[in-house]
Formats: C-alpha cells, sequence, structure tokens
C-alpha cells in the first residue's frame, strides 16, 4: 500500500471515520476548468480522489461517465495533459492519495512500462484497469509496482470465495467493491453490500475496501460503512454535478463543495 493510503486510513480509523472518494474524469468540462473541479472537491472535503483519463469506449462506465469522456475528447484531453493536471494537484496536496482509473488501450497504446512511469511522474498513487481482470494482470501490476504505482482491483458482487482471495493477494492500496453488478451509474440503485464478502476480504488480508457503483446519497456511504466497509466512491453522482452546470463555474465549484460536504459527513461514525 502507497504510504499516502496507508496513512490515510490508518488516521480515519483513528477518528472512527471511513473515507469519501469521489470520481471525475480528468479534461471535464474542459482542460482549463478541470484542476478547478478537483480543488472544489478537496476543498468540500475529499479523503483521498480517483479521476479518470477519458478514452472513446469505456465499457464499464455508464451515460454519464461516458459523456463526461466525450467532453473532455472533445476538449483536447490526451493522456498526457490530463497527468499534467494531476501533476499540479500533486504539488499543491502533497497528501491526498490520488487514484487514476484508465482503460487497457491507453496504456497499451504507450507501453505498459513508460505508462505507469509516467503516471508516478506526475504524482498517481495508484491505477486501476478497468477491463483488465485478475487473470489477466501480471504485466501490468509488474510494471505499476517495478514504478511504485499500487495496482487497484474490482471485486465484482457475485465473487466467490476463491476470487475474493486472489483479489485480496493482489490489489494494494485500495479494494474496490463493487456495490452492484454492471456499469457505473446513479441512476440504479447500490444494492446492500454484501458484508460476509467484506470480511472475507478482509481476512485474506486486502486493504482497506472501499465501494463503488450506485454511491449517490449519504445513506448510500452509511450502508457501505456498516457492512464493514472503510469508505465509498461516488462516481456518475459527482460527475452529474458538473454536467447539470455546465458553462457556470462558480455554480459548479458551489454545488461541487454541497454535493462533497454532505457524502463525507456520512462517513462519520460517532
Amino acid at each position: 500500500m502507497s504510504e499516502r493510503y496507508g496513512k490515510l486510513f490508518g488516521d480515519l480509523k483513528k477518528n472512527s471515520e471511513g473515507a469519501f472518494i469521489p470520481f471525475v474524469m480528468l479534461g471535464d468540462p474542459g482542460m482549463e476548468e478541470s484542476e478547478a473541479v478537483i480543488e472544489a472537491l478537496i476543498e468540500g472535503g475529499a479523503d483521498a480522489l480517483e479521476l479518470g483519463i477519458p478514452f472513446s469506449d469505456p465499457t464499464a462506465d455508464g451515460p454519464v461517465i461516458q459523456a463526461a469522456a466525450n467532453r473532455a475528447l472533445e476538449k483536447g484531453a490526451t493522456p498526457d495533459k490530463c497527468l499534467d493536471i494531476v501533476g499540479k494537484v500533486r504539488k499543491n496536496h502533497p497528501d491526498i492519495p490520488i487514484g487514476l482509473l484508465v482503460y487497457a488501450n491507453l496504456v497499451i497504446g504507450r507501453g505498459i512500462e513508460r505508462f505507469y512511469r509516467r503516471a508516478a511522474e506526475s504524482g498517481a498513487d495508484s491505477v486501476l484497469v478497468a477491463d483488465v481482470p485478475a487473470i489477466s494482470s501480471r504485466e501490468f501490476t509488474r510494471y505499476a509496482q517495478d514504478a511504485g504505482i499500487d495496482p487497484v482491483f474490482i471485486v465484482p458482487p457475485n465473487a466467490d470465495d476463491d476470487k475474493l482471495r486472489e483479489i485480496a493477494g493482489l490489489t494494494k492500496g485500495y479494494t474496490y467493491f463493487l456495490g452492484r453488478a454492471g456499469v457505473t451509474g446513479a441512476d440504479r440503485e447500490m444494492e446492500t453490500p454484501v458484508s460476509s464478502k467484506i470480511s472475507l476480504l478482509k481476512e485474506a488480508g486486502a486493504p482497506p475496501v472501499v465501494v463503488g457503483f450506485g454511491i449517490s446519497r449519504p445513506e448510500h456511504v452509511k450502508l457501505s460503512l456498516e457492512a464493514g466497509a472503510d469508505g465509498a466512491i461516488a462516481g456518475s453522482a459527482t460527475v452529474a454535478v458538473i454536467a447539470a452546470n455546465l458553462g457556470d463555474e462558480k455554480k459548479t465549484r458551489d454545488e461541487l463543495l454541497k454535493f462533497v460536504k454532505n457524502l463525507k459527513a456520512a462517513t462519520r461514525k460517532c
């Protein structure tokens, strides 16, 4: 686990809190505005960040995040430009954990070793390659760890015990547990997380478990923590705030601040 993730989850545990991690697409709603969006998330109380690099065929994402990727690509987003934004955020916020969510074509197209080295140089802590399952991950994992990047893996809600143990041994930084099957989207309710599977992950030595997919309201965050998770990720719901306020930077900032503050408040257990 990276030092930043380790310190974050350790400090939160001492304070009887869970982590709230918002996701946004780098370059959305534009390259210049993207950094301001991320700054609003941090100001609102985000414990860590999950940042997407836009891709033209995001198979794990629903329409809200697909639209964000399209907006970013139309504004000229490239992997290098996106990592430049990460570098600026890291310079301003040396302690916050930053995770990247990407698709395999973006990594392979640049060369796997080169991609992870560049991600590390930007200040990223982890990379989740959304369309690479554990069984096909060996080369990605090797280059990630060589570069000092935590490889993060997704745990589907229907994974059997053997698959849970396998992923527990591979994922670093944190464990991404799906709150429901399917693609991302706040239009479908999160299913109640399966506490027995979260317990088994922890017994198998997995790093902190964070629930994603379908997280859009404070009660979703509370349900995740009550099931034994260490935090929650909100992707589509966060991106929807940006989409609802396109062209109005002040309102975007104000609404993001309010959204993050509300969901972060739900992580406080006492």
